[in-house]
């Protein structure tokens, strides 16, 4: 059994250390990260924790799953790997390019529309 806690539908307001205490009530906390929007840098409304065993990973699933953190019920679970397949691959040059299209213009026919 993984270690890796998915924490979400948290509020927008809480922070790693927050998150780190409360789930150190259940163990070890290896690490507490809050994910942040980038450009804003305001929370995006999730997390992972890693716990130092997976018997405390599971207490902190069982104990703080459906617990409502500032009128939040957050979504507490063991944390799924990344799938590679469903990221965005870049896409080969020239793909998008006229003569890969099969129909040209702007539709079917129509006000302003149809084929050239």
């Amino acid at each position: 059994m993984s270690s890796k806690i998915y924490v979400g539908n948290l509020p927008y307001s809480v922070t790693e250390s927050a998150l780190r205490s409360n789930f150190s009530e259940f163990g070890d906390v290896s690490s507490a990260k809050v994910m942040m929007d980038r450009d804003t840098g305001i929370s995006k409304g999730f997390g992972f924790v890693e716990m130092k065993s997976a018997e405390s990973a599971a207490a902190a699933i069982a104990g703080l799953h459906g617990v409502s953190v500032h009128g939040r019920l957050i979504v507490v679970s063991l944390a799924r790997p990344r799938d590679a397949d469903k990221r965005a691959e870049p896409s080969p040059r020239g793909e998008f390019r006229a003569t890969k299209r099969p129909v040209t213009g702007y539709g079917t026919g129509g006000f302003g529309g149809g084929r050239y």
